[in-house]
């Protein structure tokens, strides 16, 4: 008989790897037979209350209130399986979680994603490490989290994210040309104002070049500004992208770009291989395993715009050598897909040694 798996995560209204990883893993077990509950931590309100979403504190405490009213609805599965960020996110959705999990004796999985885990444990002290500890098994994405972790005494077991490559398709690159792609929110941790600034100096010796800039977020009136001082020719701002729209816009697009100084196994990076774009990163968390330097892709230092437009023109000069990477990074991202990890996943709810 299968499990009874409950998901409690983000759902795709908060755009984002998360949202988008917990949606993978609740199609590919459904898609195995498991009978899954999905409880968002972010349940829409009540169609007379929406336009208190206006109010920051008033919306998280409505929030809240529905989202632990919610969490009632553990009392049917066998196995709770709980998506956790860091900081003050993981004090209002995993914490609760957590413990109602342990209240009503179910099996409790906490699987971690943020970049930021490090800084989180040191740092947090009660905040985070009792609740830690009641989780049966702890789930991380990368061997740059489980070090992160095994620093602090916790055992993490590290089950890759998953992408369906299948939604995308690989072609190569041929002629290259200079149409740069950025899918990462518009946050300060992503950094997109350096991407904008190496994409100025790549336009300065391509003035075809052009830059497509997908996501929300603060940061947006800001970069706009910035696009805006750099003479925003080539630059467009899309928005936010619906997971299922992300293959038409890499479909479009030649070169991936990503400057972030906090990460840890971005999906849409995987994204990029499945579609066969050559990428240039910065070596933030995972990512240096993941875009390895001159093999499956170029990895410059963060915080480095000129640095970055270097690669992307090197790529550009070099279009060969692109392709070379980009094949090699596209036969990386079987490893990501759900036939690799199922197994995986069912040891981790059986509770099956790793």
């Amino acid at each position: 008989m299968r499990l009874r798996i409950a998901v409690v995560a983000a759902g795709l209204e908060i755009v984002g790897g998360q949202s988008v990883q917990a949606r993978a893993l609740t199609d590919g077990l459904r898609s195995d037979g498991y009978d899954v509950v999905f409880i968002p931590i972010n349940r829409p309100f009540p169609t007379g209350l929406r336009w208190l979403r206006r109010y920051r504190y008033v919306r998280t405490v409505l929030n809240q209130s529905l989202y632990l009213q919610s969490l009632l609805r553990l009392r049917g599965a066998d196995v709770v399986h709980i998506f956790s960020a860091s900081y003050w996110s993981f004090v209002l959705a995993p914490v609760p979680a957590i413990l109602a999990a342990r209240a009503l004796g179910k099996r409790t999985v906490l699987h971690y994603h943020s970049g930021e885990a490090e800084t989180h444990l040191a740092h947090w002290g009660h905040l985070v490490h009792p609740w830690l500890r009641l989780a049966d098994e702890l789930v991380v994405p990368s061997d740059y989290l489980r070090a992160a972790f095994a620093h602090h005494g916790y055992h993490a077991r590290v089950i890759p994210n998953v992408v369906d490559a299948s939604r995308f398709r690989y072609r190569e690159r041929s002629p290259l040309r200079p149409r740069l792609l950025s899918t990462r929110n518009l946050e300060s941790y992503y950094r997109v104002d350096n991407t904008l600034e190496a994409f100025a100096l790549v336009r300065a010796r391509h003035r075809e070049a052009t830059l497509t800039i997908a996501g929300s977020g603060s940061e947006e009136p800001r970069l706009r500004r910035l696009a805006a001082s750099l003479g925003s020719h080539g630059i467009r701002f899309v928005g936010r992208v619906e997971p299922a729209a992300m293959a038409d816009l890499c479909e479009q697009a030649d070169i991936f770009v990503n400057s972030s100084v906090v990460d840890n196994q971005p999906v849409s990076v995987l994204e990029a291989f499945a579609a066969g774009l050559p990428v240039v990163s910065t070596p933030t968390g995972d990512l240096a395993a993941l875009v390895r330097d001159g093999d499956t892709g170029l990895i410059v230092p963060a915080g480095d715009p000129p640095a970055m437009a270097k690669a992307v023109v090197s790529l550009l000069d070099h279009p060969e050598c692109a392709q070379r990477m980009a094949r090699r990074a596209h036969g990386t991202v079987e490893a990501y897909s759900w036939p690799r990890v199922r197994e995986q996943w069912a040891a981790v709810y059986s509770g099956a040694t790793a």
